[in-house]
């Protein structure tokens, strides 16, 4: 073998060795790219951009055209859905800015904020918005009013069927008796037990009959019948 052939294999075989090599070099830088791409920034990349852009004011408006904390101009935050939440961003909530935000920085990238990305070590995605945002601040859930309970004494009307107060059962008339009262006479004599109107009549001179015909409201429908008590006009 010439000693030129040998020079040859000696300058292929250093060659072939650097390019191995540069490609071991490279192959990690390419990976950690990669990785830098697929990766989301973290949590806090927003409040570092707000303190760039507007001092971590988010309901700012100096009047330049921009608005909230990572300042919005008004035709940016229409055209990415801003107006669900307010009509600027400086009247929306954080979290409202946020999500704006990130639906701008899936479309533009950080170059949306070129400055004050940079300076918040901005890279990859922008991180996930935690919690819903809410239109126009924390939005106010209204629930449904709840009917007013109804009170005991409608419950009770309602529920129990109101017994009305028995009436008052009237007064039955008197019995009428078969004889009227005959302890209620005022007359000349006292009837006494044993007596009879014969034996009165006799004893005073005059007949039963008009005894009898003189008292027959006292004595009632039976002469013979006469009772102790009764007071006899004579």
């Amino acid at each position: 073998m010439s000693a030129c052939a040998d020079n040859t294999r000696k300058v292929r075989t250093t060659r072939t060795t650097a390019v191995l090599t540069g490609a071991a070099l490279l192959a990690p830088l390419g990976l950690l790219a990669a990785t830098g791409n697929a990766a989301a920034a973290d949590s806090g990349v927003w409040d570092r951009i707000a303190t760039c852009e507007s001092g971590g004011n988010w309901h700012i408006n100096t009047g330049n055209g921009y608005y909230g904390g990572l300042q919005f101009s008004a035709g940016t935050w229409r055209a990415y859905g801003g107006t669900a939440y307010a009509s600027t961003a400086d009247k929306a909530s954080k979290a409202a800015q946020i999500a704006v935000a990130t639906k701008v920085q899936n479309a533009q990238g950080w170059g949306a904020w070129p400055t004050c990305s940079a300076r918040a070590g901005a890279y990859g995605n922008a991180p996930a918005s935690s919690g819903a945002a809410s239109s126009g601040g924390s939005a106010t859930t209204k629930s449904a009013p709840k009917a007013a309970p109804e009170s005991t004494s409608q419950s009770a009307s309602k529920s129990a069927p109101t017994k009305s107060a028995p009436a008052q059962a009237s007064e039955a008339p008197a019995r009428a008796s078969g004889h009227t009262n005959r302890a209620a006479s005022r007359g000349d004599y006292t009837v006494r037990g044993g007596d009879t109107l014969s034996g009165i009549a006799e004893r005073h001179g005059t007949t039963w009959r008009k005894i009898y015909a003189a008292n027959r409201a006292v004595i009632g429908g039976d002469p013979d019948l006469i009772m102790p008590g009764q007071r006899l006009d004579l």
